[in-house]
């Protein structure tokens, strides 16, 4: 983590930096977090630091372990079953709400057709063994594509609370190429169905294709 120039919203730079190295696993689960620490290696004082490590907690980022004090809270299989079960939910609706709009012909074009470019891009990545974190930073931008595609924006705001918990998962398991290659078919059929107005279709790829994301990741991570 590189220093930080000092800002009005240092504690929000804080808070985002550490979430940032938690979720693409430079802070790994079970790490220690001191305020020293923290505070030496990002070049700011204590204060804005305390403040972020609270936030880290009420978002179940970071977690007290008896006498070494607050730690990167380790990754739960069945806290993350639960959180893709929401997912699911979430993303079946976002998908729903886009295909309903494709079939009114009310998305706008422009935008579908970069999501459209960046689905193929992620098809190639996928298959060119690519880097993990970015892979998986592919993957979060398609669904939010599809967040932003439902017109709810409720969805997206609603779903990004829990990413920094989705992207750790991921990078910590996400390390097989068929898997890989899966994911990113199951990314195309989600976009299909909704391009073709498919509102149970679209619903169904997507919810799907969440839960079958959170119960891979949390039996891999038992």
């Amino acid at each position: 983590m590189e220093p930080l120039a000092s800002q009005p919203a240092l504690i929000d730079q804080v808070h985002e930096r550490l979430v940032a190295a938690i979720a693409d696993g430079t802070l790994r689960p079970g790490e220690k977090l001191t305020q020293e620490d923290i505070a030496e290696r990002l070049g700011v004082s204590r204060q804005p630091v305390s403040h972020a490590l609270q936030l880290l907690r009420r978002r179940g980022l970071a977690v007290e372990q008896g006498r070494r004090g607050l730690v990167v809270a380790p990754l739960d299989p069945e806290r993350l079953r639960g959180l893709y079960q929401v997912r699911a939910a979430l993303d079946g609706l976002a998908a729903a709400l886009a295909a309903r709009r494709a079939g009114a012909g009310t998305l706008p074009q422009s935008r579908v057709a970069e999501i459209v470019r960046e689905t193929q891009a992620g098809v190639r990545l996928a298959g060119e063994a690519a880097r993990t974190d970015r892979l998986v930073q592919a993957d979060l931008a398609f669904h939010a594509a599809v967040y932003e595609l439902s017109g709810n924006q409720a969805i997206g705001d609603t779903a990004r609370e829990q990413w920094p918990h989705f992207a750790r998962s991921m990078n910590a398991v996400l390390n097989e190429t068929a898997d890989i290659g899966r994911i990113w078919r199951e990314h195309h059929e989600i976009l299909e169905r909704i391009l073709a107005g498919d509102e149970a279709g679209a619903e169904q790829a997507a919810r799907d294709h969440a839960e079958r994301a959170g119960e891979v990741t949390a039996q891999r991570l038992e």
